[in-house]
């Protein structure tokens, strides 16, 4: 489920279209063989007990960049809270990253209560049932608009993420950059020419295909899989090798400084700027670059926060798509709560319900809530 921006126009240039995908053919006889096999073999998971648009969409948005067992708690709890349009569309927004709370990317959560406000106020709260008008709702690429367009309205329309895109290239062996949007729209395309009249289930098989069998990292399990003796890349021993990426740039690496500030069992959360990298979400307050314990005494000081301890408390680091964080935590008790506009303190029970604060900060929250609950 990882990319989101594609088109399923057909290029004009035959002669082009050709040369980027020149072995197509085996690409119909594998419709059969795939549905057969999805019946057979595929997991039951939650959202594939009821293929309303809105449980459908739910877990497209949520397994976009997440691992389908991290994903199932979260949907579950997710549907409890909000289990439909209208209780999307009003939820405070505090709550709505709470329940998102671990699964990163938080502005697709944002993007959910937009698209949900906008169902509610120009399509009287009923999902559109057309693709076009799917793919203008807010968060909505192709593959999203693809995928629950297919699943829950049986729109003939492929759905291509990042599994399918690595399938279908092993099978025909394509050898040119899956990242290049000429090729994204050749293999959209050259689905589309395919597609049964079990739309939704074929896309689906497509995926399962490539989460199951024909996996991205390691030994693809070849030997299992279904249609083998339709793949190219398998016959000529390129499977490895395929699909083909451009390579990413390295990350940006940042240091930073992480101050637990404790007080009267409560913990002091900075919210972040409504733009810009994990915007609008809680943290503890952090300095750019690696302090020494004097410079970060230094600083605090300087703030004007009046401390009884000072102590060194952990390391640690996240990663984002193009920056990495490398942390270091030092945990410090005050004398009283220091004033901050953009800061609360708060308690073990508003850590754990209330606020959301994101995972790039996991292991500082975890640990801080055991301190807090310690010295209760």
């Amino acid at each position: 489920m990882e990319m989101e921006e594609m088109s399923m126009c057909v290029p004009s240039n035959e002669k082009e279209s050709k040369g980027i995908l020149p072995n197509r053919e085996p690409l119909g006889s594998i419709v059969p063989l795939l549905l057969e096999w999805y019946d057979q073999n595929k997991r039951k998971l939650p959202w594939r007990e009821n293929t309303d648009p809105y449980r459908v969409w739910v877990s497209e948005i949520m397994l976009q960049q997440t691992r389908v067992d991290t994903v199932i708690p979260y949907y579950m709890r997710f549907l409890q809270e909000c289990p439909d349009l209208l209780t999307l569309a009003h939820i405070p927004e505090e709550q709505l990253l709470k329940l998102w709370e671990g699964l990163g990317y938080y502005n697709r959560v944002r993007n959910m209560q937009k698209a949900a406000q906008k169902i509610q106020s120009e399509y009287g709260g009923q999902f559109p049932g057309e693709f076009e008008l799917l793919r203008s709702l807010p968060g909505f690429g192709e593959y999203t608009a693809g995928a629950v367009g297919s699943i829950a309205f049986q729109l003939r329309v492929p759905a291509v993420d990042g599994n399918v895109l690595r399938v279908i290239s092993r099978i025909v062996e394509n050898k040119e950059d899956i990242t290049k949007p000429v090729v994204k729209k050749e293999i959209s395309a050259a689905i589309q020419a395919v597609l049964p009249e079990r739309v939704g289930d074929f896309n689906q098989s497509l995926m399962e295909l490539g989460a199951m069998i024909c996996l991205p990292n390691g030994d693809p399990c070849c030997t299992v899989c279904p249609v083998k003796a339709l793949c190219r890349a398998y016959a000529e021993g390129s499977v490895q090798d395929i699909p083909v990426k451009a390579a990413k740039p390295d990350r940006r690496i940042e240091e930073r400084t992480v101050f637990i500030l404790i007080s009267q069992g409560k913990t002091l959360l900075r919210k972040r700027k409504s733009q810009g990298l994990l915007a609008g979400l809680w943290e503890f307050p952090s300095v750019e670059g690696k302090l020494k314990i004097s410079e970060a005494r230094a600083f605090l000081q300087q703030e004007g926060i009046s401390f009884t301890k000072v102590q060194t408390f952990k390391s640690a680091k996240h990663i984002f798509s193009h920056i990495e964080w490398r942390m270091s935590g030092y945990l410090v008790y005050l004398k009283e709560e220091w004033k901050e506009a953009d800061g609360v303190w708060a308690d073990t029970s508003q850590l754990e319900k209330e606020y959301a604060v994101p995972s790039a900060f996991k292991s500082f929250y975890q640990d801080c809530i055991q301190i807090l609950k310690s010295n209760q």
